[in-house]
């Protein structure tokens, strides 16, 4: 597998909340030790911080609550016209801040302006999209990702 699988799958195994010591993590991702410290470096420079048990019986254990993706989404499933604004909703919702979009509504066959707040990325069928807040409609709603003609990262954050 390659560098990312195996911190993908790494970090699926510790959101478990199970505690692992690194020859365990070796073993079932079948890689050195060397590796796993290495993977666990990598997750600590993305924010997500791995507790270490010391002593003969001590291990990695994550106290965080993180989303890991499922392992039936692989790329060829999942139906991403514009990456860009994939990253810069991404980047919104990390960040707390609103976004300017218009949207192509499909029964109405017009484009919508919204400011909306971002929460999280879903799966809706096989294509990306955003449960997020609309200030139009007052309520939260979901955004298909290929349906945004554009996207605005705005400087308003939200709580």
């Amino acid at each position: 597998m390659s560098k990312v699988s195996n911190v993908l799958t790494m970090l699926e195994y510790l959101s478990s909340g199970k505690k692992y010591s690194i020859q365990e993590l070796a073993d079932l991702l079948e890689v050195s030790p060397r590796m796993i410290r290495v993977y666990k470096d990598d997750l600590e420079k993305a924010g997500i911080y791995i507790d270490t048990i010391k002593g003969p019986y001590g291990g990695y254990v994550l106290n965080q609550n993180i989303n890991v993706p499922k392992r039936f989404i692989t790329p060829q499933n999942i139906n991403v016209d514009n990456k860009n604004f994939l990253n810069t909703i991404n980047r919104a919702i990390k960040e707390k801040r609103k976004c300017y979009i218009e949207y192509y509504s499909k029964n109405k066959k017009e484009i919508s302006k919204r400011i909306i707040w971002p929460y999280d990325l879903i799966l809706l069928g096989n294509e990306w999209g955003i449960a997020a807040y609309c200030e139009l409609k007052e309520e939260i709603r979901h955004f298909y990702i290929n349906r945004i003609k554009n996207v605005k990262l705005l400087e308003n954050f939200y709580n």
